[in-house]
């Protein structure tokens, strides 16, 4: 890349010519409209979510909120988003927990089909509710933890140690030896993503939905029997986002997960920024560290794990990220669930601050 393209990249107004060759025909013409310099400071607030927590997110100072829910239409989407307008704040993602995580899909279980028609008819009611981003996360047996420990002061937090976790999802628990009956192969792993994605593309391009794809928690090469090898590592990114061939579908990069990694995603957290973002494919941030890579982690403060934030965030400006950016996994400080929150999405917004100085 030469020196004109190289400013041009950082500025977010290049891309390589793999990226503009991504989609064609009608779906080219419906690629996102590129966001607005900056990045976008999201709270993270409930799916019941009453007036008290827009004021609490206005008084953050931060202007979007995410919301996660269980199910849901697109009344109910739309109900979110003029609620949140009303407030004064924009809405930057509707979450599904019913869609995010599919055993049925990863796996090809029974049902398969079934829940792939409810993901569509997901990504038809948030688009029609004028939402435009969505998080997917493709682990086949859920978010695998221990029991709860502790972090700085004593807080609450969650733990993961490979010899008593187990897997959690949408009131679903997974258990070792194999979660699922059987052992899986890898490949049949990476045709049921194949299978399900190249259903996907075509609706999320013809609704201009773009869908940030959640690294596995943790990124353990095998839990329960099932591979994680297609988001647990940079290279199965790399191949998957080629099966996709759409300039809708792109990385939410959760930095915690990517951090109980450590050296088997074959790039550092500062790396991985780099790389997505010079794709054109990095869209939604998960601001979060921890203790240590796997075998065994704590997730920590946003400024006590074994990763350098104040990096990170460097990276971030440095690569002119616009996407959205969440505290997440907040540890349970002393007061009520808003008092993490405000600690972590204080931390960010004084990094944020320094990292553009």
């Amino acid at each position: 890349m030469d020196a004109f393209s190289r400013v041009m990249n950082r500025r977010g107004l290049f891309r390589s010519a793999a990226a503009l060759t991504l989609g064609s025909g009608a779906a080219a013409q419906s690629r996102p409209t590129p966001p607005a310099p900056g990045i976008k400071i999201s709270l993270q607030i409930p799916g019941s979510f009453a007036e008290e927590d827009l004021q609490f997110a206005r008084q953050l100072g931060v202007g979007y909120v995410s919301v996660p829910t269980r199910g849901g239409t697109y009344e109910a989407f739309a109900s979110i988003r003029s609620r949140v307008e009303a407030a004064g704040l924009k809405v930057a993602n509707v979450g599904n927990s019913r869609v995010h995580n599919m055993p049925e899909v990863t796996l090809n279980l029974p049902g398969r089909d079934e829940k792939i028609a409810e993901y569509l008819q997901y990504l038809r009611d948030l688009a029609r509710a004028g939402i435009h981003y969505t998080t997917y996360a493709h682990m086949g047996n859920g978010i695998w933890s221990s029991a709860r420990e502790t972090t700085r002061g004593g807080a609450p937090a969650r733990a993961f140690r490979q010899e008593t976790a187990r897997g959690f999802w949408d009131g679903k628990v997974y258990a070792p030896p194999l979660s699922h009956g059987r052992k899986y192969a890898p490949e049949e792993l990476w045709e049921n993503y194949t299978y399900f994605i190249r259903k996907v593309v075509p609706v999320a391009e013809e609704l201009g939905v773009r869908i940030g794809i959640h690294p596995d928690d943790p990124p353990v090469p095998e839990l329960g029997g099932v591979p994680r090898c297609i988001f647990g590592n940079f290279a199965g990114y790399e191949r998957a986002l080629k099966i996709a061939n759409s300039p809708n579908i792109g990385v939410c990069l959760c930095l915690g997960t990517w951090m109980e990694g450590g050296e088997q995603m074959g790039k550092d957290v500062n790396q991985a920024i780099r790389a997505f973002a010079k794709m054109g494919k990095l869209w939604k941030i998960h601001f979060r560290n921890v203790s240590a890579p796997v075998p065994n982690f704590v997730e920590s403060y946003v400024d006590d794990g074994y990763t350098d934030m104040r990096r990170v965030m460097r990276t971030l400006v440095e690569v002119d990220y616009r996407g959205i950016l969440i505290a997440d996994h907040v540890p349970q400080m002393v007061g009520d669930r808003r008092t993490g929150w405000a600690f972590s999405i204080g931390y960010i917004r004084a990094l944020y601050d320094m990292a553009r100085k």
